[in-house]
C-alpha cells in the first residue's frame, strides 16, 4: 500500500479550499498551513504569458528524510497506510525533521512545542472517507489513494494523464510520491 496525493493542475483554480478545509478538519492555528496553495508564474512575455496554482504539503516521500534524521521515532511511516505521520507524544521539537524536509512543508506548534504536519486525515480515510482536501476541493482536482493498486483512483488519474504530463516536486533522493498533473497546453512545469 502507497497512500498519496495525485494533484490535477490543469484543474486548480488556486481557490484555497483545500488550505481552509484543512485547516478546519485539523484546528490548524492562524499563521500554519499543513497545506498551502502557492502561485507559479506569472512567466512569459505578454501575450503568452502563463502561471498556475500549486498546492503543497507532505510529500509522503518514499524514502523521508524527516523519518530518517528523528532522534526519537516521532517522526514515522505507518505500517498498515505507509503514510508519514508524527507521533507528538514523542516528538520533543527539536525540529531536525523541519530542516530535513526539501520542501518547507513541516511546522512548529509553539504553544504545544512539537512538530506538525499533513496526516492525510486518518480520522477520515480510516473510516473509508477522504481526506478534507479532497473532500472540499470544488473543482475535483485532487485524488487520493494506494498507488500500487492500478483500480484506484489515484493510478487511473496518472494513467489518463499520459506520462508527459506527470510531474513530481524536485527529488533530493527522498522519492516524492505526491504527483502533479500538468498539461503543456495549460503551463510549462516549472522544476523550482
Amino acid at each position: 500500500m502507497h497512500n498519496c496525493l495525485v494533484i490535477d493542475l490543469d484543474r486548480c483554480s488556486g481557490c484555497h479550499s483545500c488550505e481552509v478545509h484543512c485547516k478546519m478538519q485539523n484546528k490548524i492555528d492562524l499563521g500554519v498551513y499543513w497545506n498551502k496553495v502557492l502561485i507559479v508564474g506569472p512567466t512569459g512575455t505578454f501575450p503568452d504569458i502563463e502561471q498556475y496554482a500549486l498546492p503543497m504539503q507532505c510529500q509522503q516521500c518514499a524514502d523521508a528524510p524527516c523519518v530518517k534524521v528523528c532522534p526519537t521515532g516521532a517522526s514515522y511511516r505507518d505500517k498498515k497506510t505507509n503514510i508519514v505521520l508524527i507521533n507528538k507524544a514523542v516528538c520533543f521539537g527539536c525540529r531536525y525533521c523541519m530542516m530535513a524536509c526539501p520542501y518547507g512543508v513541516r511546522w512548529y506548534n509553539e504553544a504545544e512545542k512539537v512538530v506538525e504536519k499533513c496526516t492525510l486525515c486518518p480520522q477520515l480515510t480510516s473510516a473509508g472517507e477522504k481526506p478534507a482536501c479532497v473532500h472540499n476541493c470544488c473543482t475535483g482536482a485532487r485524488s487520493y489513494g494506494d498507488l500500487d493498486d492500478p483500480n484506484s483512483d489515484v493510478s487511473q488519474v496518472i494513467a489518463a494523464a499520459g506520462a508527459e504530463n506527470v510531474h513530481s516536486l524536485p527529488d533530493e533522493g527522498n522519492h516524492p510520491s505526491t504527483h502533479y498533473i500538468l498539461r503543456q497546453e495549460t503551463a510549462t512545469w516549472r522544476e523550482s
